[in-house]
């Protein structure tokens, strides 16, 4: 019905109206929303790292230091409570992930097991509370030797502990640098993500994350000299230790700890009033100032040690008693360094070593370059896109238009609600979203000039056009759907975001396409009573055509398995230029300070810091390059090499783009994509099975197993970058793909049961010819908005804009050459020969 209640008339206007009025903030600055009133809408989107610069680094707790230090502990237990008990032991030592110990008398055993009871306490209740969670295990592999070793259970305890107090020790470190909005989370079992937007100095956040900053004060043994224990062998209870300074000094510290960090209650950084140095205050809790006070005054005359992560800061000498329960820390400090200090002091010591093994670093310049190209690449696409509608549909391409504009204000207002961020991708999936959301316009369209070609009035027509159509663009826009679900829990980083920005397009474009669409076009049918359907300026399409697909489809099978054949081959023997998601490494994208980037320039800096493996290419414009460093076994993070590349540019390069993955993620990473396509394609099937018959899911997937070939094929011959962001690419050809196919299925499925006799070689025909104009027009469409990005979206996302360009001409391809002529060899419909000759016939006219 093209009738709307005055109520239903509000509701579709008032979700319009507060789409547009929610996404209206993005248009202005901060600065001028301040000044509206409180209650208008203020909630902007939030821009991804690689929109705003910023830092993303995914930390590793080091599991062995946790059960190194659990030993430890352990050992210092079994020590203390045997000596307290009074029981003699032996050959106290541990190894792996046991720590054992000798009882001399065999009659003092079980004393032994009851005075170490508590090392097997139970720590926690286990899930669902079905028994507790034990960290050590008492086993006696001999008579008298007693073995704790550490239990998988509480392995993975202490490291679910330490990740939980890791990230509350991270987040009081990040939040004292003064940023904003910073995000610090769980990721797995033993990794913590961190995402700080805007930051200017990411590896002064690697600095400050990568200490574990145990404080500790101990004494300095001078019963020797210094040098003798190195030469020879140091004191038991003592360790040598090496200060900061270049050259490192060396210390032999004894390792008793008078007090630790734990004790601090605040750490500011100041100025000593003598020297004007920078220095940092500390001030201790009861417990520490008496334990402080007791040491130095027990000791006056003798130096002791500041001692950070085992290296000596400083080495005072107590030429008083400190009563006072604080002091201060010097150590030839910047006015920086000693605020870092005194941040990490403050939020207190990890509870074991953070590993950096992923490191993405955007800086705001690039991101603001990212947002201009965005910006621009999304307003000509959408241009290209406005006209060809009109041009194509007349009036009804300006009704298709507002109505695009409707829809994009509804998902720039989604992502600002629900705080979704914004990625360089995720404008891309806006950009695509422009080009498929007139594809239900296109749908609607071409089915009511197909209902108006039968006879229809034009109300008539109009009206079962948006009724017929209903089916067709649900189906097709589900199977998108799924893989940008797919893509949502598979994917991370700015894979998500365009995941997300695409299934809310899909949503928001569905809504419109049925509410807003069909209520212009009823109100356009009431003031203007047109007498026929607007017909637009051009037609790419006749209104009929008698294509014969299904007589060239063995041609088309066997060109399109060469094909096949050649991309595979392809892949063995040329195979893909894979991304550091894929193989591990860094990659920095630089421009020159003046005139033009060197390559050779940027190589020969960078292999006089002795960096192997080195790649350098030029990358955009002139004065842009892009650099490519190799994992090395001995440093498999690659953060030490980082560092040392960019010393060596400084001066003459600004670092635009830092990304750092090690081999561990990289192939998670791989496996992550392989199982993401294998998802993806896995629901589809199951979806158009369940939809249609199992004959079209069968189909559906060999057309879409050749586009994922093909466009395999296509980055392999074009050397082009294969990374998540590819991924994202392929999985969204593979949604595209299917959309087109569930079209044609849907009309294939539609005339089964019209023309029950028809042969299915020529039904597969009709079908083809009468979704040909939707199916050109769509694609024409999709490539525009994309070919507007691929020109102007910048270097960063152009592999994947290519990808996606490749995979709408071969998805339209196989949807017609592939996917129907399947039907045939799969006996959709079982026709005797003789009917079987009527496929030579006419097809039957409109």
């Amino acid at each position: 019905m093209m009738y709307y209640s005055r109520w239903k008339t509000i509701g579709i206007w008032a979700i319009v109206l507060l789409g547009l009025l929610f996404a209206a903030p993005n248009l202005f600055s901060s600065s001028f929303l301040d000044k509206l009133p409180n209650w208008l809408p203020k909630k902007q989107m939030t821009l991804g790292l690689d929109l705003q610069g910023g830092s993303h680094i995914l930390l590793k707790i080091d599991t062995n230091d946790l059960i190194k230090e659990r030993l430890d502990s352990a050992r210092d237990e079994i020590r203390t409570g045997l000596r307290d008990a009074k029981i003699g032991y032996t050959g106290l030592s541990g190894s792996g992930k046991y720590v054992q110990v000798r009882i001399r008398d065999d009659s003092q055993v079980e004393a032994a097991k009851t005075a170490l009871k508590s090392l097997t306490a139970p720590v926690a209740s286990s899930l669902l509370g079905g028994g507790a969670i034990s960290e050590l295990e008492l086993t006696e592999p001999e008579p008298g030797l007693l073995r704790y070793t550490v239990t998988d259970a509480g392995i993975t305890y202490r490291l679910s502990s330490a990740v939980s107090q890791s990230i509350e020790v991270i987040g009081r470190r990040v939040n004292e640098l003064g940023t904003t909005e910073p995000i610090v989370q769980r990721q797995g079992a033993d990794r913590i993500l961190v995402q700080v937007p805007g930051l200017q100095d990411p590896q002064r956040l690697k600095d400050i994350l990568g200490q574990t900053a145990k404080l500790t004060f101990q004494m300095v043994d001078q019963s020797m000299p210094v040098q003798d224990a190195i030469n020879g062998r140091p004191p038991a209870g003592d360790t040598i230790m090496y200060s900061n300074d270049n050259p490192p000094v060396p210390y032999l510290i004894e390792n008793r700890v008078i007090v630790s960090g734990e004790n601090l209650v605040d750490a500011q950084s100041t100025f000593d009033q003598r020297t004007n140095e920078p220095v940092v205050s500390f001030r201790f809790d009861s417990k520490g100032a008496a334990r402080f006070g007791q040491a130095t005054q027990q000791n006056v005359g003798r130096p002791f040690a500041i001692i950070l992560d085992n290296h000596v800061i400083s080495a005072p000498r107590i030429n008083e008693p400190i009563l006072g329960g604080s002091g201060q820390i010097s150590g030839n400090f910047t006015a920086q360094s000693a605020n870092d200090l005194a941040v990490l002091l403050r939020s207190g010591a990890l509870p074991a070593t953070l590993t950096v093994i992923e490191e993405r670093t955007v800086g705001p310049g690039l991101g603001q370059d990212s947002i201009r190209a965005g910006k621009m690449s999304a307003l000509i696409g959408s241009i290209l896109v406005v006209v060809f509608m009109v041009a194509a549909y007349g009036r009804l391409g300006w009704i298709a238009n507002l109505a695009l504009v409707a829809n994009l204000g509804l998902i720039v207002a989604t992502l600002s609600l629900v705080g979704a961020t914004l990625t360089l991708p995720g404008i891309a999936g806006i950009v695509l979203t422009v080009g498929m959301a007139v594809d239900s316009n296109v749908l609607i369209y071409e089915r009511i000039r197909e209902e108006r070609r039968e006879g229809r009035s034009v109300v008539q027509s109009i009206d079962l056009g948006f009724q017929r159509a209903l089916a067709t663009i649900l189906d097709s826009n589900i199977t998108t759907l799924i893989a940008a679900v797919v893509l949502f829990f598979l994917g991370s980083g700015p894979v998500r975001g365009f995941a997300v920005t695409l299934a809310i397009g899909i949503i928001t474009t569905v809504f419109t396409a049925f509410t807003l669409t069909r209520w212009l076009t009823s109100a356009w049918l009431r003031y203007m009573r047109p007498k026929e359907i607007p017909k637009g300026y051009v037609r790419l399409v006749p209104e009929i055509t008698h294509i014969r697909f299904m007589q060239v489809r063995l041609q088309v099978f066997v060109l399109s398995l060469c094909l096949c054949v050649a991309s595979v081959g392809l892949l063995f023997t040329h195979g893909l230029n894979f991304g550091i998601d894929f193989t591990g490494g860094t990659l920095m994208e630089v421009r020159a300070k003046t005139g033009n980037a060197d390559p050779g320039d940027i190589r020969s800096r960078l292999s006089g810091v002795g960096i192997p493996e080195i790649q350098v290419q030029t990358f955009g414009t002139e004065s842009d390059a892009l650099i490519r460093i190799g994992v090395t076994s001995a440093d498999e993070g690659g953060n030490a090499l980082v560092e040392k590349a960019q010393q060596s540019l400084n001066s003459n390069y600004d670092i635009r783009r830092t990304e750092l993955v090690g081999p561990t993620v990289s192939s998670e990473l791989a496996w992550a994509a392989i199982i993401g396509v294998l998802a993806a394609m896995g629901g589809i099937l199951i979806y158009v099975w369940i939809r249609f018959e199992w004959q079209f899911a069968i189909g559906a997937i060999v057309a879409t197993t050749n586009d994922i070939i093909l466009t395999l094929g296509f980055l392999s011959v074009t050397g082009l970058q294969f990374d998540l962001t590819t991924v994202a690419a392929i999985l969204t050809i593979v949604g595209y793909s299917l959309n087109d196919t569930v079209v044609i299925y849907d009309r294939v499925r539609e005339n089964l049961r019209k023309f029950k006799r028809m042969p299915l070689g020529q039904l597969l025909d009709l079908s083809d010819n009468e979704m040909l104009a939707r199916t050109t027009m769509t694609s024409i469409t999709t490539f525009l908005a994309l070919l507007a990005l691929f020109l102007l979206g910048g270097e960063v996302i152009r592999s994947f804009v290519a990808s996606m360009l490749f995979g709408v001409f071969i998805g339209t391809f196989s949807s017609i050459f592939i996917a129907a002529p399947i039907l045939i060899l799969f006996h959709l419909r079982d026709t005797p020969k003789q009917v079987e000759g009527a496929s030579a016939q006419q097809l039957p006219a409109k």
